[in-house]
């Protein structure tokens, strides 16, 4: 792929990524929960991002949390920050450009026992090709890019 059409590939993504805007949570959150309802103890027990179930949740850091189950909601509360995406379930992909962007449950990696997220599979991808880099990035960028 060329430059210009991956240029104008971001661009786009970056236009359809859900508004910030100044009042909202560190915490992205999409259909009133973190991570899209999805378990985020999951990705690290099972592997693959599994669906959290209304009625097994916490609140934490102004955020919905939802678990398939509650021995995940357990561990998620005995140490949240352990499993907690990074820069607030924002697009890893995204803040490494400084920028913010939502998030697809499905486009995930944990690295370094740290869970990350990305807008899309698409992103996903961009990001993959440099990792170490777009993490040192980020780190940079973060939490900076938050809304002041």
């Amino acid at each position: 792929m060329s430059v210009r059409p991956l240029a104008a590939l971001i661009a786009v993504l970056f236009a359809l990524a859900a508004p910030v805007r100044a009042d909202s949570p560190v915490w992205f959150t999409s259909h009133g929960a973190a991570i899209d309802g999805y378990d985020t103890v999951a990705y690290f027990t099972a592997g693959k991002p599994v669906p959290g179930r209304a009625g097994i949740e916490v609140e934490w850091k102004g955020a919905i949390w939802r678990f398939a189950s509650r021995g995940n909601r357990e561990r998620f509360e005995a140490n949240p920050r352990a499993f907690a995406p990074q820069y607030g379930g924002y697009c890893a992909y995204a803040v490494s450009r400084g920028h913010l962007a939502s998030t697809d449950p499905q486009a995930w990696k944990i690295v370094d026992g740290k869970l990350y997220l990305t807008h899309s599979p698409a992103v996903f991808a961009m990001w993959s090709r440099d990792i170490a880099g777009n993490l040192a990035r980020s780190e940079a960028n973060w939490p900076g890019v938050l809304p002041r």
